[in-house]
């Protein structure tokens, strides 16, 4: 098996009800199947979970532990700059703090960042060298 590969990527939340409305209006739709004080959303190839921070911290073996957020960021890679608008704006209507407005980028590409109501942050992009599959998959190329 591939050790070069990220199947699961845990976000730790504040507020689960809260986290969760948000992803909600956001347009994700969480995993159906059960689990409790967590949601899994299936993604492609991979499983995103929002999980209560001080749940996260005492499975990571630190209970107590202050967890922080934005050292990372999550992307989400869009087919062109019109989807790359219409995502950004979808979170920022969803309730996500709009941290860049989507423009043109030193690297050729177009992109933006918003955060989520826990400070995850996202970016929002359309990179022209990265062509994406019909599904929204991307392979380097």
């Amino acid at each position: 098996m591939p050790r070069q590969r990220v199947t699961l990527i845990t976000l730790g939340v504040a507020d689960l009800d809260r986290a969760r409305a948000f992803y909600a209006a956001w347009g994700w739709t969480p995993h159906p199947g059960p689990a409790e004080g967590v949601v899994f959303y299936q993604m492609q190839g991979a499983a995103l979970a929002l999980f209560p921070l001080h749940d996260l911290a005492a499975d990571q073996g630190r209970p107590g532990a202050a967890l922080g957020t934005g050292a990372m960021t999550l992307a989400q890679n869009c087919a062109d700059r019109a989807d790359t608008d219409a995502v950004w704006q979808a979170a920022v209507e969803a309730g996500a703090t709009p941290l860049k407005r989507p423009g043109q980028v030193f690297w050729g590409g177009y992109s933006g960042y918003v955060a989520d109501p826990d400070g995850h942050v996202w970016e929002i992009a359309h990179n022209p060298f990265w062509p994406l599959a019909a599904d929204g998959t991307l392979t380097l190329p």
